[in-house]
């Protein structure tokens, strides 16, 4: 067992930079699907095991931007990126091996455009889809999504 998870560790580490290349600044991708890989989610894809369901904000939501902001932060191993008006991108870094994903937000009306997606590797073993729904949860418990 010991051989196999060693094994497996070493493969990780080769197919990935330990944080990948950190940019100076990262363009707004809220737009952009995800590719083929399996390492990215978001609210505007139609691919199924891409896409993330809608974050719809209620009126108390659409007023709280940096109420929004502060508990994108407060996911595990966040920490800010770029911020621009009415967007954010969200650098988290995973614990052990500090491969970093861009989360990024950017509200549109009443909607927020949630992308997640790791910069290096293939597989993200559905860490991306579960910070997303961590967030929905968090907004909701804040009261600030419409309920689903």
């Amino acid at each position: 067992m010991k051989k196999v998870l060693l094994l497996f560790s070493g493969l990780l580490l080769l197919g990935c930079s330990k944080a990948g290349s950190p940019p100076s600044s990262l363009p707004d991708r809220t737009g952009k699907l995800c590719g083929d890989k399996p390492n990215c989610v978001s609210t505007i894809e139609l691919r199924d095991d891409f896409k993330l369901p809608p974050f719809e904000l209620n009126q108390q939501g659409v007023e709280s931007w940096q109420t929004i902001i502060d508990i994108a932060l407060s996911l595990p191993g966040a920490g800010l990126g770029q911020q621009e008006n009415g967007y954010i991108r969200i650098e988290c870094r995973s614990r052990i091996f500090g491969f970093i994903d861009d989360f990024e937000i950017r509200q549109h009306d009443n909607m927020l455009i949630v992308r997640s997606e790791s910069r290096t590797g293939y597989s993200d073993f559905g860490v991306n889809r579960k910070r997303a729904e961590q967030f929905r949860h968090q907004l909701l418990a804040a009261g600030l999504l419409k309920s689903q």
